[in-house]
């Protein structure tokens, strides 16, 4: 698929952000004050989107905006294009909140941000390889009832014929054109359900792991984190289970080791199981997809490709009713 221009200008691809909020770590711990940060990465942005995107940020905070509500209020803006990676985005928008409140250092919480990006991106496009092949056959057998139409004419017989001008013909065309509609809507729906959920995994255990890191407690940690996804994306909001949160708790207490580390060990590992979901997914699609070819798009080949072939072989013997 080619990437639409404006101007001379690239518009940004999904999942672009992570190198963004790395640069801006960079600038931050350099000195540079985050209004600059943000004017200096949209001078230097080469995406359109992108760079829209920045320069609402860098106005905002030089009006005196605290960062978060800026990055979110940018996002919402109207005049902000819609290619501009809006997930990436809003998971750091929530990160910088959680600097902002807890007092941990934002190019930290920029780069957890920066690697949550890589991982939905990687999700993405791990899903979308692994979607590809089943994805093109279920188009290809879909047009399975046609080919068989086209059988019947290249054969010599009055197939068309048939389906356009008898009553029967018609209620074949019918049937069939709603049994293919039934298969790409249940196609769609398989399709969608193989597709890995929105946000990033584990991203509340990193996000808890930079608010421990500013030294606060757990409990507080966990309502931060709790209201700043809630807030900004809340398809994310503390997806780990509460049990697994305690065990980590406990765990730390009595080895007395910081929390941080075992919260980023077991947001690597909910991601590494994701991945490993979303490819057991694809390659389950691979074979429920048989069920709409077998029920909806089969029966349609015969509708139009073999009773009208049948119906115009009778006419053509001189069989009439």
């Amino acid at each position: 698929m080619k990437v639409p221009f404006r101007g001379r200008r690239r518009v940004a691809a999904p999942g672009s952000s992570a190198g963004t909020l790395e640069r801006l770590a960079v600038l931050l711990e350099a000195g540079v004050a985050p209004a600059a940060a943000w004017a200096h990465l949209a001078a230097a942005s080469r995406d359109a989107a992108e760079e829209q995107l920045l320069r609402g940020v860098a106005e905002a905070l030089a009006r005196g905006e605290p960062g978060a509500p800026a990055l979110a209020g940018a996002l919402a803006a109207p005049e902000t294009d819609e290619t501009v990676a809006r997930a990436e985005w809003q998971q750091a928008a929530a990160a910088w909140e959680v600097s902002e409140i807890s007092g941990a250092p934002l190019a930290a919480c920029l780069r957890s941000s920066a690697e949550a990006a890589r991982a939905l991106a990687q999700a993405r496009r791990e899903a979308d390889v692994a979607l590809s092949g089943p994805v093109a056959t279920s188009k290809v057998v879909l047009a399975l009832p046609v080919a068989g139409l086209l059988i019947g004419v290249l054969l010599g017989f009055d197939t068309l014929l048939v389906l356009v001008t008898t009553p029967l013909g018609w209620a074949l065309v019918a049937s069939a054109a709603g049994l293919v509609a039934a298969a790409r809507s249940w196609n769609a729906r398989l399709v969608a359900r193989a597709a890995p959920p929105p946000g990033v995994p584990g991203l509340d255990l990193e996000l808890l792991a930079v608010a421990l890191s500013a030294g606060g407690s757990w409990g507080n940690a966990r309502r931060l984190v709790a209201e700043a996804l809630g807030t900004h994306c809340p398809e994310s909001a503390l997806d780990t289970p509460a049990s697994e949160i305690d065990s980590l708790v406990e765990l730390s207490q009595r080895a007395g080791v910081p929390g941080a580390a075992l919260l980023r060990s077991a947001a690597a590992e909910r991601r590494r199981d994701a991945r490993a979901a979303a490819a057991m997914a694809a390659e389950r699609l691979g074979v429920v997809l048989m069920l709409p070819l077998g029920v909806c798009v089969l029966p349609a080949f015969l509708l139009v490709g073999v009773v009208p072939l049948f119906v115009a072989l009778l006419s053509s013997t001189g069989w009439s009713s």
